[in-house]
This record gives structure tokens, C-alpha cells and sequence, in this order.
């Protein structure tokens, strides 16, 4: 079998998918990064060679996330692309005609509109985390709730509260107040919902035309509650795609499938990177005003990537190098 690799590496999850040479998703693997993405990087790759069929060929690796570089590079990928590329490749092959994107992950959440297949324009969050996945596991935790039960539970609401959802910080204060009023607790995670879906509209989605088909994805789209304020909020059909929590990964999957299929060879290290010893480490750059902080990757004790300086005075030189 002929297969394809796609990574993608956030802040809170590491996410890997083995599509088979029709595109189909065939495998995927969730990990938590937990602040170390190279031993989550090599976990997910011990974990996906077990799952991928015997003699299977890898053609093509893909790479996307805040972490791509650094997986990019372990992996050996053949394309390393930004998440918002990767997240719309995803979505407009799987839903044809879609033409708004939402996805909201662990620690980040955006919007992508989509005309013809083609980005239109995007945004992200930049000031709070209130809607996140990290901010909902906090509050499930503190509310004793499963966050798998979340969701469920919310639709239970018969008059759901209102929230303050610009903050993060004022969300959980507006939430303890109406507990202590005595509030039903499907109420008011109903209510969190609302005012978390107001804060991404508000936020992320000011200014943008929201028109479907419309597809939530991230790992937020597994609760029901968020997708039915979704609707509600924007009176449109919610569209959650088959493995919507692994779209990034999905994305970057078919992007070096594309690359590959134009004849050129993979550099996939094989899944023995998962053994090698890799360090990485940083350092400031003293030779001009900018003082760029350079990430400097090693492998069994030899540099092999850098990637931070603006001029290219270092990663140019690790070029050089392996060229030489």
C-alpha cells in the first residue's frame, strides 16, 4: 500500500493521519504535546507505524501547527505549511462547496472564508482564550463535569443564562455568580456556550461574511453544545465533518500528496526517526539590533536546522553546510 503522513503540532495536541493514495483517511493518532513536541512528535510516529498496514510505502509528508518547522524537520516533510492553508485544503475537499470554516483548537481559534476553493480571507484570535478548548476543560473541570458530558448536558438547558464572554476571566467570574444564585447547571453551561460563541463571532468573525455551507472543526466542534449555539447564533446548519478534531493533520497530508504526485521524491526520514535523539535549543544573535532569537535543532549531536533570524545569517549557514 501506498500511504501519506500529515503532522500537525500545537500548543496542546499533536495530531497524525495516514491517508491512503486515494485520500482517504485511513488512521489518525491524538497525543497531548504537553510542552514537549519532540517526544510527542516521536510518539505519534511509534503510534501510527503500528497502525498503518504491513510493506505500507510513505510517499509524502506534510507538516503544519505552530510546532511544523520543528516536525517538519524530524519527520523529514515534504511540505511545510501554515495552519490556515492546511485547515482549508482539508475542509474544502472532504465538504465541497464550503465556504466558511470554524475551528477552534486547544489554545487558538479561527476563522477561514473560502469562495471557489480558494482563501478569501481568514482570522485568528490574538487577545483571549475564552472559547478554547483549554478554557472549557477548565471550567467543566471546576463544575465537576466531564467535558465529554458537556456538551450533552447543555442541551438539557430549558432557559439558558446570560454570560459575559468578552473575557475569559469575567466568563468564569459571571459563571460562579450564577451559580451561587442558584442557576440549573444545564443552564448555565448553556449560557457558557452563547457567550462563547458571542466572543468568537465578536472577535475572530467581526467583519467577516459568514455564509455557508459552514464547517465547525477543531476539537471544540465535539461539543454539541458549541455547535448549537453556532446555529442558533448564526441561523445556518453546522456542518461536522468526519475527523474534524485531526483536520490540520488531514491538510497536510493532501498538500504532500499533491507535491509528490508531481514526481518528486519524499524526503521521509522513515519511522526510525522515532528512535534518533534529537535536541533543540536556542540562542540569541548579537549581530545586529533585531537580537533574533535562533532555534537551533540537533540531531544525535550534530546541528541539522535553524530557524528565527530574519537575515539568514544562520540558517543559510546549516544550508550551506549540508551542501558542502
Amino acid at each position: 500500500m501506498i500511504g501519506f503522513i500529515g503532522l500537525d503540532v500545537g500548543s496542546v495536541s499533536t495530531n497524525i493521519v495516514f491517508l491512503d493514495d486515494e485520500g482517504k483517511v485511513r488512521e489518525s493518532v491524538y497525543l497531548r504535546t504537553n510542552g514537549r513536541p519532540i517526544p510527542a512528535v516521536q510518539k505519534g510516529l511509534r503510534q501510527i507505524s503500528r497502525l498503518v498496514p504491513l510493506r505500507t510505502v510513505i510517499r509524502g509528508v506534510g507538516a503544519t501547527g505552530s510546532g511544523r518547522h520543528l516536525a517538519g524537520i524530524i519527520a523529514g516533510a515534504d511540505v511545510i505549511k501554515n495552519e490556515i492553508t492546511s485547515h482549508a485544503t482539508a475542509s474544502s475537499r472532504l465538504v465541497p462547496g464550503v465556504r466558511t470554516v470554524l475551528e477552534i483548537g486547544g489554545q487558538d481559534s479561527k476563522i477561514i472564508v473560502l469562495r471557489d476553493g480558494i482563501v478569501a480571507d481568514f482570522a485568528m484570535n490574538t487577545v483571549c482564550a475564552a472559547g478554547t478548548g483549554s478554557f472549557l476543560d477548565q471550567q467543566a473541570a471546576r463544575l465537576n463535569v466531564k467535558i465529554e458530558d458537556f456538551g450533552g448536558l447543555s442541551l438539557k438547558a430549558s432557559s439558558p443564562v446570560r454570560i459575559a464572554g468578552r473575557c475569559a476571566v469575567f466568563a468564569e467570574s459571571d459563571m460562579i455568580h450564577k451559580q451561587q444564585m442558584g442557576y440549573d447547571l444545564p443552564d448555565i453551561l448553556a449560557g457558557l456556550c452563547e457567550a462563547l460563541v458571542r466572543n468568537y463571532l465578536n472577535n475572530v468573525g467581526k467583519g467577516k461574511d459568514i455564509s455557508g455551507p459552514v464547517v465547525f472543526q477543531g476539537g471544540v466542534a465535539a461539543n454539541l453544545g458549541m455547535r448549537s449555539a453556532f446555529e442558533r447564533a448564526l441561523n445556518k446548519e453546522i456542518i461536522v465533518p468526519p475527523n474534524y478534531d485531526v483536520m490540520g493533520a488531514v491538510g497536510a497530508a493532501m498538500l504532500a500528496r499533491d507535491y509528490v504526485s508531481r514526481g518528486a521524491p519524499t524526503g521521509f526520514k522513515g519511522f526510525g526517526a522515532a528512535e534518533t535523539d534529537f535536541h533543540a535549543g536556542s540562542f540569541e544573535c548579537d549581530g545586529c539590533p533585531n537580537c533574533c532569537e535562533v532555534v537551533e535543532l540537533s540531531e544525535n549531536g550534530a546541528v541539522i536546522a535553524r530557524w528565527g533570524d530574519r537575515c539568514g545569517k544562520w540558517s543559510n549557514n546549516v544550508s550551506r553546510e549540508k551542501i558542502s
